[in-house]
């Protein structure tokens, strides 16, 4: 199940909740202060892969057919 993550609209507080993905927009009460006025964030996820391609090899730029590409990076 994946992680969500949720800010209370009334404290202010950020916490995550473990929750099925039909349930991810589901009232959810604040763990701190039990408010139900509460929303979810938006996800912000960092992935590098030092310079190599990540979506699997011999993987080409989706914006030329070359396997190497000084536009976008692609090794």
């Amino acid at each position: 199940m994946p992680i969500y993550e949720y800010i209370c609209l009334d404290c202010k507080q950020r916490f995550e909740a473990i929750r099925p993905m039909k349930d991810a927009d589901e009232p959810i009460s604040c763990s701190s202060c039990q408010g139900e006025h509460t929303a979810r964030m938006l996800a912000v996820v960092f992935a590098t892969s030092g310079g190599r391609t990540a979506t699997g090899a011999g993987s080409t730029c989706s914006s030329c057919a070359s396997k190497s590409c000084s536009t976008c990076g692609m090794h």
